[in-house]
């Protein structure tokens, strides 16, 4: 039995694209509570990226898929969506989200252990035109992880210095 926390739609060497994001964290979060921090006001490089991917998707037939709407969730169960992301699994210290089509597979797990979340994407193309989506999606996506791992600390470090100052006033 694997241990791990973190899922992918395959062993990493079948994937055609896999990458892993980790980060320290100043206090401990959920995973669903990271996905909460990571997607509540996205960035504007994140919202362009949808707009292109959904403005060049659709001249081939591709659903729009919007982007992050940034609207928090308490609580997910396995069925449910996180904007179009379908949540495949949920616990504490996981969350593990897919989008599915004929072109292509993507796997998203957040995942929490010893106060570090690493966010893994994994993904298996279908056909040429996932092969070709993920030419610029696969440096495009790097850029916002890190952008939204970088946020997500500095949030967390804000909330941590003010549970220290509440601390010290009581």
């Amino acid at each position: 039995m694997n241990s791990s926390p973190i899922r992918t739609l395959r062993p990493p060497d079948e994937l055609d694209y896999y990458d892993t994001r980790s980060v320290s964290l100043p206090v401990a979060i959920t995973a669903l509570e990271a996905w909460n921090l990571m997607t509540a006001e996205p960035s504007l490089p994140l919202r362009l990226a949808f707009r292109v991917r959904d403005a060049i998707s659709a001249l081939f037939g591709v659903q729009r898929i919007g982007g992050i709407s940034g609207a928090p969730r308490t609580s997910v169960t396995v069925g449910d969506r996180l904007d179009f992301f379908l949540v495949e699994a949920c616990a504490p210290d996981r969350l593990v989200l897919t989008a599915r089509d004929r072109h292509l597979d993507v796997m998203i797990c957040l995942s929490v252990a010893d106060r570090v979340l690493t966010v893994t994407a994994s993904v298996v193309t279908h056909n040429r035109f996932g092969r070709v989506y993920m030419l610029p999606v696969g440096p495009a996506h790097k850029l916002i992880v890190n952008g939204d791992l970088k946020r997500l600390k500095r949030a967390l470090e804000r909330r941590a210095a003010g549970a220290r100052e509440d601390r010290r006033n009581a």
